[in-house]
């Protein structure tokens, strides 16, 4: 099984920033791709940033640079650096990897971390 856990989320005014973090560990034996999902209430969970294990990477256009998307390969983990927050961030942001495992490969989630942006 493989497990992905968050941090690093929290309260904070427009303008300001925080460094989200996801660590996965279990049964890996490579990571393929990395990203951060975001959901709002209401709303439908949105691609938020990717990155590739070739460090390529991709953002929504709503946060195109704001945000910076990171990985570790020995750490097995994934970085969000958010800057110059909105208070249309806010939301619960969701790690995703696609991981290769020694038979197969699967897709997991983070439980999510919360980020509320105050005007």
């Amino acid at each position: 099984q493989v497990q992905l856990v968050e941090s690093g989320g929290g309260l904070v005014q427009a303008g300001g920033s925080l460094r989200l973090s996801c660590a996965a560990s279990g049964s890996i034996l490579s990571i393929i791709n990395l990203g951060w999902y975001r959901q709002a209430p209401g709303k439908q969970r949105e691609l938020v940033a990717a990155i590739t294990s070739g460090g390529s990477t991709n953002y929504a256009d709503s946060v195109k640079g704001r945000f910076t998307i990171s990985r570790d390969n020995a750490k097995n983990t994934v970085y969000l650096q958010m800057n110059s927050l909105k208070p249309e961030d806010t939301a619960v942001y969701y790690c995703n990897a696609l991981v290769r495992k020694l038979i197969g490969s699967g897709n997991y989630w983070g439980q999510g971390t919360q980020v509320t942006v105050s005007s």
